[in-house]
């Protein structure tokens, strides 16, 4: 009788075990954005242009760490402040993990934003940010894979004008991948909350 119960025992423990094994093997629950999730899209891919230090930058530059980019311009009245100011905002609930995320800001606006004024501007919301500057082709060519818009407003003239522009930012992974494109409606909480996923 003992060995029956030893045998009928040692069964039921050996089910438990491979039980345990195949709950250990699941997948991980999908990740849930308040973001857009844009994970293998075929654009937002590659950039070439130079930072606010005179220095030539791609994606490749920031591998190992998340990268967050957004397009606009230094006179711009509202969307860019308020998006770089909400960045920085970002950045300070993520603490120390702060340290591994990169903010880019590329400027939509070539002919006024150069290197030596975005090196004031970008900056000025986080010590860490980095500005981006092309020349026009350079510019419309890296708007053109981020599928961004600008465009002079109208009754632009001379040096005062204002610019029409995409709004939002791109979310790169840490192996440099784009993942998410966070609208401007989403605030410091809901970003950083996004940040915090990818960081794990």
């Amino acid at each position: 009788m003992k060995t029956l119960l030893s045998i009928a025992l040692a069964a039921v423990l050996a089910i438990s075990l491979a039980g345990c094994g195949k709950d250990a093997q699941a997948p991980a629950a999908p990740l849930v954005f308040n973001g857009k999730d844009i994970t293998g899209a075929s654009f937002a891919r590659e950039f070439a242009l130079t930072d606010h230090n005179g220095k030539a930058r791609t994606l490749a530059d920031f591998k190992g760490k998340l990268v967050v980019l957004f397009f606009g311009y230094t006179q711009c009245p509202d969307a860019c402040p308020t998006t770089m100011a909400e960045l920085a905002g970002v950045m300070k609930a993520l603490g120390p993990q702060a340290d591994q995320v990169q903010v880019l800001f590329i400027t939509v606006d070539p002919e006024r934003d150069t290197p030596a004024l975005l090196a004031q501007y970008v900056p000025n919301f986080d010590k860490r940010f980095l500005g981006l500057w092309g020349d026009a082709t350079a510019t419309a060519k890296v708007a053109q894979e981020f599928r961004v818009f600008y465009a002079k407003a109208e009754g632009a003239k001379g040096n005062n004008y204002l610019i029409d522009h995409t709004t939002g930012s791109y979310v790169f992974d840490r192996a440099g991948k784009v993942r998410l494109f966070e609208t401007r409606d989403l605030g410091v909480a809901q970003v950083t909350q996004d940040l915090r996923q990818l960081l794990r």
